[in-house]
């Protein structure tokens, strides 16, 4: 398995009560035969250290969390010179209730921070996030103030980031409150992951886009990338939902079936070189941009009435529905699903119809909110 790691600044909630509604199953998708602790002992930490021990540990476990975790403040804070940005400035300046976010500044100063475009000097305090390895938790609170604040989900890669990772399962878990992105892949790439049954809530003071909407959100890069996003439930967000490929020398396949998209803002889909997604059974609502209309490069074919999956993939693509929402095209279609014909998670995968998915989320909402009160 590969090393994926999650930053401990967060606070953990998690939303089943007991080991029995903890899914220990297989995973679908291209991360298909990945167990999440199957045969493993069940136990339950009581506190951040205990939890954290078990996370270090070498054996297969079920780890049931049934309290929040809060780690904030245990790995210290850290005061210095940061950033802020002229889109902070402007956020300010409008005064409607939402904030933008300054910048932690890098290694290369601030003419060289991503982020900090026409900044101007100010001091920021954030929590450190020590990194460690992680079903069903929530992870909120990581540094939302501050570009560069912390990834909810980094997946690194083995070998110190310098291979690829393989056989990763995200599922039942919700990310909402973070400072940069909720799930980024490194550029060591991950063969085989799977994200399913999530949700991923843009909610927030902090906006880069002053209207309460978070901006940084899926990160895919990578040399020989397989990604599944199924099931998912992505709201309030106003960029990189997801973002796809962009480096050279790189080989990046998605396949995204039967997610819900709501109330987003900006652009969803963004994809760069080598990137081949397809996007089938799918729901956007009062999604303003599902594609980013400036983008001409990467490569999607988004299911609709025309549907010509069957002639390469051996079965019927169900197709993407658009409510209240721009365009979603395909662009370079028959490349993606040339790419895609080679992978038996996909060639195998039934998806449902968008309406399945649309009933699906609500569902699923209404629930995970009664467990967690």
């Amino acid at each position: 398995m590969g090393r994926i790691q999650f930053a401990l600044a967060a606070a953990l909630a998690f939303v089943a009560k007991d080991a029995s509604a903890f899914n220990v199953g297989s995973a679908a998708g291209l991360a298909a035969g990945t167990t999440g602790g199957d045969g493993g002992e069940v136990v339950y930490p009581t506190s951040t250290s205990e939890l954290i021990a078990y996370l270090n540990d070498t054996e297969p476990l079920v780890i049931v969390l049934n309290q929040t975790f809060d780690f904030r403040g245990t790995e210290g804070t850290t005061t210095e010179l940061g950033c802020r940005p002229q889109n902070m400035r402007k956020c300010l300046a409008l005064n409607n209730g939402f904030k933008g976010q300054d910048v932690i500044i890098g290694s290369g100063g601030m003419n060289n921070t991503g982020g900090c475009t026409n900044g101007t000097e100010t001091t920021v305090t954030y929590d450190n996030a020590a990194q460690k390895r992680l079903n069903n938790v929530h992870i909120t609170q990581l540094n939302p103030h501050v570009i560069w604040g912390g990834d909810a989900f980094f997946i690194q890669g083995t070998n110190k980031g310098n291979t690829t990772a393989k056989n990763i399962w995200l599922d039942h878990v919700k990310v909402s409150h973070v400072g940069r992105q909720m799930v980024v892949t490194n550029k060591a790439g991950v063969d085989s992951l799977t994200i399913s049954n999530s949700d991923f809530d843009g909610n927030t003071e902090y906006s880069s886009s002053c209207d309460g909407h978070h901006y940084w959100t899926f990160l895919f890069y990578g040399k020989n990338t397989g990604i599944s996003m199924l099931n998912n439930y992505i709201h309030a967000t106003s960029g990189r939902s997801p973002k796809v490929g962009g480096n050279k020398n790189e080989n990046i396949v998605v396949h995204i079936a039967n997610n819900y998209w709501g109330d987003n803002s900006g652009h969803s889909f963004e994809l760069g070189v080598n990137a081949y997604v397809l996007a089938e059974g799918n729901y956007f609502n009062n999604t303003k941009q599902p594609l980013d209309p400036k983008g001409t490069e990467g490569s999607l074919y988004a299911t609709d009435s025309n549907d010509v999956c069957s002639s390469y993939l051996g079965h019927s693509c169900k197709a993407n529905v658009l409510v209240s929402s721009g365009n979603f095209t395909t662009r370079n279609g028959p490349t993606v699903l040339e790419a895609m014909k080679t992978h038996s998670a996909v060639t195998g995968y039934s998806s449902d119809s968008a309406q399945a998915s649309e009933s699906e989320q609500q569902a699923s909402q209404t629930s995970d909110s009664e467990q967690q009160q």
